[in-house]
């Protein structure tokens, strides 16, 4: 296992990039720790997969440096790094059986056999493939022939980081559920750096202590699922992450305070002299509440979503979105509605104010 470190990683596809819409990643510094679980989480194309490749060493990147505990590996290939990749579509050995798909990776750097045996009932035991070894691999379904690509990542003790791309893809998703808990048990129980590439907001948060957030190859925020959650330092994590997503509403400021659709509307932290930029109020559906005075809004309609009701909005000419628990009454026509102003940043030019 190791620290991963990227300093100032940019790249282009392209031989001559010119402006930022050039490159797939722009200039970014992150660090994973060793042992730790992590998401990268983004939408198709931000870049996500040409990280994990320029990780891997599939790519080098046209700028920057990545390390392995302190040491520079950017222009060493994959079989240098001493790393282990789990695809979005299951790659195994139709022919072999279950048994010697999971040896493999043993048998081809010349493991002593009692060693091999040991090592594969074991992790066969954690992916719950015990009584199907002597299987021929054909024979399983997508998510069984998914558990021997895990497998065959996790039965190397000696790997610097497992990097799993999109792995539940091809997953019915009555079962996903099954394999991303079984995920991280396997990660609880090996100790393994490992880095989980998805656009799946559901997956990342299950799976992850600690989710990288990519939107137009850059990374926008790094934290928990509960500080990207409650705090989110970008307009698109607020948006990406959250269903309904978090409520992105234009504004005016003048001398620190905001103004949005004639209201008045206190935010956490405070900005002094004058604002350039775009100017925007982020408050997520579940910190809206009804008040006795306030806010002035217009219920347009409700959704019922089942332990909670999602009720639409309108603040003047905006559209909001309100989230009001199972059980609590929810009045009709003009209401008031107050944010909470200890979640309710101000956004200039999509970045929290004081953060970016």
């Amino acid at each position: 296992m190791a620290v991963i470190t990227l300093n100032n990683i940019r790249h282009s596809y392209l031989e001559n990039p010119g402006d930022d819409a050039d490159w797939a990643l722009k200039s970014m510094d992150v660090e994973w720790s060793d042992g730790g679980a992590y998401a990268l989480l983004g939408p198709s194309g931000c870049g996500k997969t040409t990280l994990l490749n320029i990780i891997s060493g599939l790519l080098t990147p046209t700028r920057g440096t990545v390390l392995f505990d302190g040491r520079d590996v950017t222009s060493e290939p994959p079989d240098h790094r001493n790393i282990a990749q789990v695809f979005q579509f299951p790659v195994v050995y139709d022919t072999m059986t279950v048994y010697d798909n999971l040896a493999f990776p043993l048998r081809n750097r010349h493991f002593d056999e009692d060693k091999i045996d040991a090592r594969v009932r074991d992790i066969a035991r954690m992916l719950d493939l015990e009584h199907r070894l002597d299987e021929r691999a054909s024979g399983l379904t997508a998510d069984g022939k998914q558990k021997i690509s895990l497998g065959r990542g996790l039965v190397r003790e000696d790997v610097n980081v497992i990097m799993f791309d999109e792995p539940l893809t091809v997953i019915d998703p009555h079962l996903k559920w099954q394999l991303r808990s079984k995920l991280k048990e396997l990660h609880q129980r090996v100790g393994a750096t490992m880095i989980y590439v998805t656009h799946d907001q559901t997956e990342a948060l299950t799976f992850a202590d600690q989710v990288v957030v990519m939107h137009e190859g850059e990374v926008v925020q790094t934290g928990t699922p509960v500080e990207l959650f409650e705090h989110p330092k970008h307009t698109f994590v607020g948006h990406f992450i959250g269903s309904p997503g978090m409520n992105v509403l234009p504004c005016n400021v003048d001398n620190g305070n905001a103004m949005v659709a004639g209201h008045g509307v206190p935010f956490r932290g405070a900005v002094s002299g004058p604002v350039k930029g775009r100017t925007e109020i982020g408050i997520r559906p579940e910190f809206v509440t009804f008040a006795e005075k306030g806010i002035t809004a217009n219920i347009v309609k409700v959704d019922d979503i089942g332990r909670h009701r999602v009720v639409e909005l309108k603040i003047g000419d905006l559209d909001v979105k309100m989230m009001v628990p199972e059980g609590e009454s929810i009045p009709s026509g003009s209401v008031f509605v107050d944010f909470n102003t200890s979640h309710t940043g101000l956004y200039i030019d999509g970045w929290l104010a004081g953060s970016a």
